[in-house]
């Protein structure tokens, strides 16, 4: 039986070993059916999964990315998707594992797995507690039944809030996903939801509004007028009504759709957000890897047989390699950090792109109201910016 409080057991210490946040992301592509709004990298498939095929290839793909980024601590770790809940526990047992081989794990290191309500039952979450995961993040989406059958997910609200019972005795951390801004919701609707949703959640809920996306069937059934979202006054309302809330209960942003209680947020996507260093494993993972003084994007094959075969052939599956210059750091630290609302440091957008931001841009935009620059330094986004975060990014960082 493996270890409930982590994956394989970290090796000493090693010289020279980098302690700074380092993520590890890992694919699972696969779904029992593709929702009508989403355009991850996710397939279906109606054969079994060779899954120790599969965790082979994980298992090897991970040995050679520590090849090229040796002596990293892991301080956490995500299994998404796809559907990672519909891997067997010893498939996720065997991934965890082969991280604790090539990279030692950080004491306490967040280990968190994708699942759907679909696939939830008891035993298979206890297996994966013995796994070493330590934390769930469940894809509730919605809380009543018409919604759920309009999103193209599987469940009942019902099955989902049984879901999030099993994940409340199964683990000390959870979390779950909804969707709002959907056709006919009402400010006044997704604010009783809501506190339905708090009332369940422990520590964290992820709330995104309804975005849609080129190429899904919500795309074209909206292009037809068959599919209405509400507008942009109404979108803003159902966005107000999200922070208000939440704030009320004690679950505000601590990222433009991500609230958690004091100390609770998810320390995996923070590694994103804070534009920090993580490896990406799996068909279709991005990641960023610091090589020498560089840092490189890379991303891997999307279709899952192909991507198999890659890494059986060569030990990876990465097809996309890129050095991002000074400026491409910078702009994208821009980007992910001010979704946070601790903001960011603007002397780090100064130590990677060479220059300061424009005084005079920021002079503007704190008199408008969408950021402020607080005693240390910091500067946020305010709760009037968020909306228009794209306008505000786009603007500092001409």
């Amino acid at each position: 039986m493996r270890r409930a409080e982590g994956p394989h057991p970290s090796s000493p210490p090693q010289a020279g070993e980098r302690k700074e946040a380092f993520g590890v992301y890992v694919h699972w592509p696969f779904c029992l059916s593709k929702c009508p709004y989403c355009d991850f990298n996710s397939h279906v498939r109606h054969t079994a999964i060779d899954e120790d095929r599969f965790a082979r290839a994980f298992a090897r793909e991970i040995e050679t990315t520590a090849a090229r980024v040796p002596g990293r601590e892991v301080s956490s770790i995500f299994l998404g998707g796809g559907t990672p809940s519909l891997m067997q526990p010893e498939t996720v047992g065997a991934i965890l594992d082969a991280i604790g081989r090539h990279w030692r794990m950080a004491d306490g290191a967040e280990v968190t797995l994708e699942a759907n309500p679909t696939s939830v039952e008891a035993t298979r979450f206890a297996g994966y507690r013995a796994a070493g995961v330590n934390r769930v993040s469940l894809g509730v989406q919605a809380l009543d039944d018409a919604s759920l059958k309009q999103l193209g997910r599987l469940h009942t609200a019902r099955e989902a809030l049984d879901a999030v019972k099993i994940a409340r005795r199964a683990f000390q951390r959870y979390s779950f996903d909804l969707i709002y801004a959907r056709p006919d919701q009402t400010p006044e609707m997704w604010g009783d939801e809501l506190k339905l949703a708090i009332a369940e959640a422990a520590e964290h809920l992820s709330l995104y509004q309804l975005t849609i996306e080129e190429g899904t069937p919500f795309f074209a059934l909206h292009a037809a007028g068959k599919l209405k979202t509400p507008d942009e006054a109404t979108a803003r309302a159902l966005y107000d009504v999200t922070q208000e809330v939440c704030a009320e209960h004690g679950l505000p942003a601590y990222e433009i759709s991500n609230h958690a209680r004091e100390g609770a947020q998810c320390r995996h996507n923070l590694v994103y957000w804070r534009a920090k260093e993580y490896a990406g494993i799996g068909p279709g993972a991005h990641g960023r890897l610091d090589i020498g003084a560089l840092r490189h994007a890379t991303a891997t094959e999307k279709r899952p047989e192909t991507w198999l075969m890659r890494v059986e052939a060569s030990g990876h599956g990465v097809v996309t390699d890129d050095l991002l210059n000074s400026m491409e750091r910078a702009d994208e630290f821009l980007l992910m950090g001010l979704r946070l609302a601790e903001g960011i440091d603007p002397s780090r957008y100064e130590a990677l792109s060479g220059r300061a931001l424009d005084p005079h841009r920021i002079a503007v935009l704190r008199d408008e109201g969408a950021i402020v620059v607080d005693e240390s330094g910091r500067l946020r986004v305010t709760q009037a910016g968020f909306p228009v975060l794209d306008a505000v990014v786009a603007d500092l960082a001409a």
